[in-house]
């Protein structure tokens, strides 16, 4: 090999962790370009152009493209920085604009694993600041003998076996991309005749009845997949429903996510079809259905009729997903505000190294 050539790669570190049900590479701030122009260049080399990822180490799917970048924080009283960054599979593109709830249940590891955080022995907190949108979130991580405990006995559907329990406190996370809870000021809209609620509570997210587009909302991610005018359909009011949320045109954005309500089937809360934004997820992003559980309290949302609630203030609601269940913590305060959300991921580390762009 001529030196031309040798001097031609350029070697990261990393480290790559599974999320919850999703699949990060891991980065610290400082091995990265500040410019996001040519930070994000560098997360499309790593991960790959292509739809297949064959020249990166993505896995040619929306849930193992995701990119976690994490470093002290700047923010009083938070630890850690991080940001999230969803390359999107065969587009050549980076959206830097929502939050992930599976890979920040992998940032508290991160945190510990790379030095940024000292663990305690026993049970580690980590406050993060979440760099997309400004919200912030406590999490719990298992720290026997000051390590990180991955083993455990916690079970996360959409995830093969069981795993140590890492547990998610969220705080100020309405609007936390459209501004406000309700972005459009409304419960229920209607969108080219289709009544939607659209709602952010840590995720943008359009909810709307299975039914009113001829689906019973327990056909397969591979059945809906298939069905190309229903596809097209849902894109049409994905992009109608951004513009109400003041999201301008999301053509080129993953966000707002679609999710398709329908009555439980388990004996959860409600059942869901999501699409992050154009593949049907096998499960349910954390956020996502941390909105979703949102909305299922909220008098007038579309999911009134469908959804089993017992209108308390203090709800666990379990949101069915083609994978099984996600189950989220809300409370509420006296005025029927949203006070605080929890849950529970897990997470593990998988590769750490150098990779080469």
């Amino acid at each position: 090999m001529s030196k031309s050539h040798a001097i031609e790669q350029r070697a990261i570190p990393f480290m790559q962790f599974r999320g919850g049900s999703s699949k990060s590479l891991c980065f610290s701030s400082k091995d990265l370009p500040a410019d996001p122009a040519k930070r994000d260049l560098v997360l499309l080399a790593a991960m790959g152009r292509d739809d297949r990822q064959i020249d990166g180490l993505g896995g040619g799917n929306p849930l193992t493209s995701k990119v976690a970048i994490i470093g002290p924080s700047s923010r009083d009283g938070c630890d850690v920085d991080y940001l999230f960054a969803q390359v999107i599979v065969g587009e050549n593109k980076v959206d830097t604009t929502p939050n992930c709830g599976n890979i920040l249940s992998a940032v508290g590891p991160y945190a510990i694993e790379s030095g940024i955080v000292m663990p305690r022995d026993g049970e580690t907190m980590i406050s993060v600041n979440l760099v997309n949108t400004g919200s912030r979130c406590d999490l719990l991580v298992q720290t026997p003998n000051a390590k990180v405990q991955y083993s455990g006995d916690t079970k996360v559907d959409g995830v093969p076996g069981t795993a140590a329990p890492v547990v998610c406190h969220y705080s100020d996370i309405a609007g936390s991309v459209c501004g406000s809870l309700l972005p459009t000021g409304n419960a229920v809209d209607q969108v080219d005749g289709i009544h939607v609620t659209c709602i952010d509570n840590g995720m943008p997210v359009v909810l709307l009845s299975a039914d009113s587009l001829g689906k019973t909302g327990k056909e397969t991610p591979e059945e809906l997949m298939s069905d190309l005018p229903f596809r097209d359909r849902l894109e049409a009011l994905r992009l109608a429903a951004g513009q109400l949320m003041k999201l301008g045109d999301v053509k080129d954005k993953v966000i707002p996510k679609m999710t398709l309500v329908s009555a439980p089937c388990n004996g959860g809360a409600i059942h869901t079809r999501t699409f992050i934004p154009h593949s049907c997820h096998a499960a349910i992003g954390v956020l996502g259905a941390v909105s979703v559980a949102t909305a299922c309290l909220l008098p007038g949302s579309i999911t009134n009729g469908l959804a089993a609630i017992k209108n308390s203030h203090h709800e666990i609601l379990s949101i069915e997903h083609p994978s099984g269940e996600f189950s989220i913590e809300v409370t509420l305060d006296d005025n029927g505000e949203i006070k605080s959300v929890g849950l529970i991921r897990t997470a593990r580390l998988l590769s750490r190294g150098e990779l080469y762009i």
